[in-house]
């Protein structure tokens, strides 16, 4: 049985490890394609209040995801400390 469970252990690692590497190289590639895309501009990029309230909305989740994952005690930014 502890043969199966590592077995278990070594996919799920593999799974976690090449789905980490493909959002890293899809960041870099939308990162690259940022910079281009800027250099291309003439002037200041202005957006709608609409595409405002999509970055936030994107921004916040990110913020949250990533503060889902890692270790530690979870604090609201209002929590008083003890």
């Amino acid at each position: 049985m502890g043969g199966r469970l590592m077995d278990w252990a070594r996919i799920l690692a593999y799974i976690t490890g090449t789905v980490g590497q493909e959002l890293l190289l899809r960041n870099e590639y939308l990162a690259a394609e940022n910079r281009i895309l800027r250099g291309q501009l003439k002037g200041r990029l202005r957006f709608s209040d609409a595409e405002r309230l999509i970055l936030i909305n994107v921004a916040r989740l990110s913020t949250q995801n990533s503060f889902a994952t890692q270790s530690g005690p979870k604090r609201t930014h209002g929590a008083a400390r003890h």
